[in-house]
């Protein structure tokens, strides 16, 4: 009888034990990079971004934001359904988002991390701040409907509009009050998730484009590490959460375009900075911006790995200069508590064959762990396989071919555009290292490598060939 009992007690705190690791695990989304423009029409030129340029300021298609971009209908019509390659989101194309994650996961989704650029470069160039509000309101509502019962906590980007006081009063109904505070006076804020231990920190990458003396910048500085002190105090983690994330563009190639520097120098090596002081808080980084589907590791001043920042691609498929990719959306599951992030599935929708077929078909692209043959997320991990990306200096390996088809979203880049030996490393270097000046360093020494690799390989074929004459000339 005794045995029978201890059995049954060790089989229900089996049982309670699972029930309570399982009510742990929950799900979030991150859209990132709307760029949503409601310029956008069937008869717009695509090497225009897709825009008549009678659809300015005051005409009727630009006066609808809330309902998206008025459609022509015509036998000529040229564009497709959900937008073009070349131009930014058409309302259709958010819309079938909408649609697609309200679908996923509803009940278990704590919360969506909306990582900025809700509207398109033309709408930030040419409306009036009026119109613009009016634009982010119309994306509000959408995300307010398709998200009923939980939080969007949205960061700051450079395409949206710089009116923190207007989007506070909109945003209201996702921050709280004290979220309000610091959000209507410097564009970030902290969301902190009481009973949890996990909180969510919110930043403007914005001001770290700003001078190295920017009142505004300085004073996030230090409201972030007060925040951070805070939560190490506590013993608890946070997300760290913005836009823009710190280091070089690993599309960009080369040293000294402009393009490839996200923030200042100042500002990207005091974010180097806060990050090793306080790797122990920070349960994982999130960014968009690049418009591709990269990851970044945070080494330590010994060149150990300390932390990871996920860059999310875009829900636009347009990018300017290096190429576009196919819309896309992340869902990530996570340990509600501890922050840790067991994996996440990257959705995407094809471009070409939804407009073929007039339906928006937004499908799994890729389970991360799966992809990449990895049991978890973790900083050590992601060094380990950004490591294999070049684990040879005259081959490109398979499971680089892999990530960089994920990087574009499944479009396949233009023959020109094929990636080398030295794009490889270009990508190798970006990921693995933050600081420019290690990131330069990175690339010189890959370059020195494969020209010492080329005049090795040079040599031996001359020998060969020499070699090769030589016994030719032996035979009578």
């Amino acid at each position: 009888m005794r045995k029978w009992w201890f059995s049954f007690v060790g089989l229900f705190l089996t049982v309670v034990a699972r029930r309570d690791d399982f009510d742990r695990i929950g799900y979030f989304w991150q859209i990132t990079d709307i760029h949503y423009d409601p310029q956008v029409t069937l008869h717009g030129d695509y090497k225009k971004g897709c825009v008549r340029h009678e659809n300015m300021e005051g005409s009727s298609s630009s006066r609808n934001g809330n309902k998206g971009p008025r459609r022509l209908n015509s036998p000529n019509e040229n564009l497709g359904t959900y937008g073009e390659y070349h131009c930014d989101s058409t309302w259709e194309l958010l819309e079938s988002a909408a649609k697609f994650m309200k679908s996923k996961q509803s009940d278990n989704i704590e919360f969506v991390l909306w990582t900025g650029d809700g509207l398109s470069h033309f709408a930030i160039k040419h409306l009036s701040e009026n119109h613009q509000l009016e634009l982010v309101k119309a994306l509000t509502d959408l995300l307010g409907k398709t998200f009923p019962a939980q939080f969007v906590f949205p960061a700051l980007g450079h395409d949206d509009p710089p009116f923190e006081k207007r989007l506070g009063k909109m945003w209201s109904k996702w921050l709280p009050t004290d979220s309000i505070k610091t959000f209507e006076t410097g564009g970030y804020y902290i969301i902190e998730r009481k009973p949890r231990k996990l909180h969510i920190v919110v930043l403007n990458t914005d001001l770290m484009r700003r001078s190295d003396t920017d009142e505004d910048a300085s004073k996030q500085w230090k409201w972030l590490e007060g925040v951070l002190n805070k939560f190490e105090q506590n013993k608890e983690k946070v997300y760290l959460v913005g836009h823009v994330a710190p280091g070089r563009d690993e599309r960009q190639r080369g040293l000294f375009s402009p393009a490839h520097k996200a923030y200042t120098s100042f500002h990207n090596q005091k974010y180097i900075e806060i990050i090793r002081n306080y790797s122990r808080v920070i349960a994982g980084q999130f960014f968009g911006h690049l418009h591709s589907d990269t990851f970044r590791i945070m080494l330590d001043k010994n060149g150990r790995p300390i932390s990871w920042a996920m860059i999310a691609p875009s829900i636009t498929p347009k990018r300017n200069h290096v190429g576009p990719n196919n819309p896309s959306l992340r869902l990530y599951k996570f340990n509600k508590d501890t922050g840790q992030v067991f994996d996440y599935s990257q959705y995407y929708m094809d471009l070409s064959e939804s407009n073929l077929h007039a339906k928006a078909e937004w499908v799994v692209e890729y389970n991360f762990t799966s992809y990449y043959g990895i049991n978890e997320i973790t900083s050590e991990n992601l060094h380990h396989l950004a490591r294999k990306f070049v684990n040879s200096d005259q081959e490109i390996t398979s499971l680089f071919e892999r990530y960089h088809r994920a990087n574009t979203v499944k479009v396949l880049p233009h023959p020109r555009d094929e990636c080398d030996l030295s794009c490889v490393h270009n990508h190798y270097c970006a990921i693995t290292h933050i600081d420019y000046r290690d990131f330069e360093d990175c690339i010189k020494r890959t370059a020195l490598t494969r020209s010492a690799a080329e005049r090795h390989l040079s040599s031996f074929s001359s020998l060969f060939v020499i070699t090769v004459l030589v016994i030719l000339s032996s035979f009578p």
